[in-house]
């Protein structure tokens, strides 16, 4: 076993609660790997990464009860369907049904995400993990050092990986979000950001004339009386949340194989605390960690390590209630 890992595991009980102690949290692990462009910061993801060094371990040194690990996949026909956007919104529409199965059988669903287009089949499966056929309101707390709030008329990269909230929103690529099946598409007014300081300018004047609210990176590390207002309103206004973190928010030490990294962020513990905070809410139902840098971005394993900080704190979290 790696030396970081023994580490993680002997802080458990100071991190949060011994082995046993408080209520046991069933946890769903979901792994959405690698789909859509191809470029360096798409490739940062590691889902298979992450599952390999020990989470499951670790959830257990929680006193967790978690399932054998479930992985999406596209079936032949799927694979050959046009377009990778397409193929991207197949693919999320299969994550959304694991979520809303595992959701209904009262398991804490985790995506383990290899990119934050992975965003809309969390958001798809929790919408339809009601009792009936009605949609759940949804909410979304996003953190990420980016605001993913550009359409194809604003991006200067033009990255889909820059685009997911906007397209919840239901700003853009419309086909996309309809074939991921989340519908109706999520109001402004429930989407709140956190650490965002890295936009383009069209973007940022989206977000200036939007109702998405923002949160700073100090209300993270302080765990401002900003943030608990934020989810009470959004406890207050919806059914459930997701909780959605991008590695590249973390101070860059913590991930410095990850190419959009952005001075300034919080560490993985200062995030972690808040995590532990945000998921004493019952409406906080799913979380999701997306592009862990892994490989020979990730050779120290700090950034995996830093990753199951993030798991670790928002299971603590469940605990607490």
């Amino acid at each position: 076993m790696r030396k970081w890992l023994r580490v993680l595991l002997a802080s458990l009980p100071a991190f949060g609660q011994s082995a046993g102690s408080g209520n046991s949290v069933k946890v769903a692990l979901v792994k959405m790997p690698y789909i859509g462009e191809r470029n360096a910061a798409e490739r940062s993801g590691g889902p298979d990464y992450l599952e390999q060094g020990g989470i499951q371990k670790l959830l257990d040194g929680r006193g967790c009860q978690t399932r054998p690990v479930s992985t999406v996949a596209l079936n032949a026909e799927e694979q050959r369907a046009y377009g990778e956007w397409n193929r991207l919104g197949l693919a999320n529409a299969e994550l959304a049904k694991i979520i809303a199965g595992e959701r209904r059988s009262g398991h804490l669903p985790v995506g383990l995400l290899a990119n934050c287009s992975s965003l809309l089949g969390m958001l798809s499966g929790l919408q339809h993990s009601g009792a009936n056929a009605k949609p759940l309101r949804v909410g979304l707390l996003f953190i990420d050092a980016h605001g993913d709030f550009n359409t194809p008329e604003t991006t200067l990269s033009g990255m889909l990986g820059g685009m997911p909230v906007a397209v919840a929103a239901g700003m853009c690529l419309t086909r996309l979000r309809l074939k991921t099946g989340l519908d109706p598409a999520l109001p402004q007014r429930h989407i709140v950001e956190a650490c965002v300081r890295d936009t383009d300018p069209l973007e940022q004047d989206l977000l200036d004339r939007s109702e998405v609210r923002q949160l700073s990176v100090d209300d993270i590390r302080t765990r401002s009386e900003n943030l608990h207002r934020e989810m009470k309103r959004l406890s207050d206004s919806t059914d459930v949340t997701y909780i959605h973190v991008d590695m590249d928010v973390l101070d860059p030490r913590e991930v410095p194989g990850h190419p959009l990294t952005v001075s300034g962020g919080p560490t993985s513990a200062e995030l972690a605390a808040a995590l532990a905070e945000i998921f004493k809410c019952e409406k906080a139902a799913a979380f999701g960690v997306a592009s862990t840098p892994f490989g020979d971005h990730d050779k120290s394993g700090v950034s995996r390590q830093a990753a199951y900080t993030l798991i670790l704190g928002a299971v603590k979290g469940v605990q607490m209630r």
